[in-house]
């Protein structure tokens, strides 16, 4: 019997090494792994939730509860924001990347609306405002202004970083709005400009009065990393409280418990932060009422 050549059996032996890993790693590890959580938890399957023999989501990512034109439902619990593709995609999952210097906006043309871009204070600002609006609270942020954009001015002075101030910009409200602040520095405050180059300005924010500790939490106003957190705090569910108890016709204590029933404590005891899951909560008050 002839042998194969040296190179040829080479060839073959590789061919049955990588046929084998395949079946191994790609099919037999992956279906013991998958078998084995099927056993020891339901999240293997994603956690859905259902209503009325339906599938509405899931309890590991998070949606909107808004009507078509993007306006909170007032009987539901609100969501944190999230930047994941149009919010919650899990094929788009991830954070806004932007900074916390993040501050100015570039300004929409007259002509086209959507032409301008938020910066993260902007829209920090905007959605505080309007969670103030929806719960009836006040929104007021630091470095905010009272109609929910960042609180920037642009100052030119004399000699570039030094000298007087010779001109005054509020960055991020756009003509004919009037700027938050009257005058800085002796110098009257303009309205922004869509287009006009403010490059040569230094960037000057404005804290205002608004309160150390914002009765908005933070989860209201910020996305996530992954952009698909189910849960928000539960000092932003407390917050929703007394609106859910008004528009569904429910006692306020019968809605804090619902709300105590469905946060789970920290990871181990002691990772991460108490948390409340929307669509379980909001499962739970269509269960009710």
């Amino acid at each position: 019997m002839s042998r194969l050549p040296l190179w040829l059996a080479q060839h073959l032996a590789a061919v049955r090494v990588v046929a084998v890993l395949t079946v191994i790693v790609g099919l037999l590890y992956p279906l013991a792994m998958t078998g084995v959580s099927q056993v020891l938890s339901n999240r293997a399957d994603g956690q859905p939730l259902y209503r009325d023999g339906k599938l509405v989501g899931s309890a590991l990512i998070g949606q909107s509860f808004t009507d078509s034109n993007g306006n909170a439902l007032p009987k539901y619990f609100q969501s944190r924001p999230s930047a994941a593709g149009n919010g919650y995609d899990p094929t788009a999952s991830g954070a806004s990347n932007l900074g916390p210097e993040n501050d100015v906006d570039t300004l929409p043309d007259p002509a086209d609306p959507k032409s301008g871009k938020q910066s993260l204070l902007t829209q920090i600002c905007a959605r505080s405002k309007a969670v103030g609006d929806l719960e009836g609270v006040d929104g007021s942020r630091p470095y905010c202004t009272s109609d929910g954009v960042g609180a920037v001015l642009g100052v030119y002075r004399a000699d570039g970083l030094t000298g007087n101030v010779t001109r005054v910009v509020s960055l991020n409200q756009a003509c004919p709005a009037i700027p938050f602040m009257q005058s800085y520095d002796g110098v009257a405050v303009e309205c922004g400009k869509p287009g006009e180059d403010y490059s040569a300005a230094l960037i000057v924010p404005i804290r205002g009065d608004a309160p150390r500790k914002p009765v908005v939490p933070a989860d209201a106003v910020t996305a996530s990393g992954s952009g698909l957190d189910p849960q928000i705090s539960p000092a932003y569910a407390d917050l929703q409280a007394p609106r859910i108890a008004r528009e569904r016709h429910l006692p306020l204590d019968r809605v804090h418990a619902l709300i105590q029933s469905h946060t789970t404590g920290r990871t181990l005891g002691f990772l991460g932060q108490p948390g409340v899951n929307v669509l379980e909560l909001n499962l739970a008050l269509d269960r009710e009422s």
